[in-house]
């Protein structure tokens, strides 16, 4: 099976102009949702992980 650089890079041509591009707004929105959800889950976390420290320390006597 022979190998043309040519038409390979006339199929990566044609593949990449069926790709649906976002546009700025959408990607401005989805970066900003991708904080947001980073900034929650960073807060349920550390409640959680404090609760659970809690009641470890509660559980297993440890005075702090």
């Amino acid at each position: 099976m022979a190998f043309s650089p040519f038409k390979f890079l006339q199929e990566v041509r044609s593949e990449t102009a069926k790709v649906t591009w976002p546009t700025r707004r959408e990607t401005m929105i989805t970066t900003i949702m991708v904080f947001i959800m980073v900034a929650v889950s960073s807060i349920f976390f550390f409640v959680a992980d404090q609760i659970i420290r809690v009641l470890i320390t509660y559980l297993l006597g440890i005075q702090a």
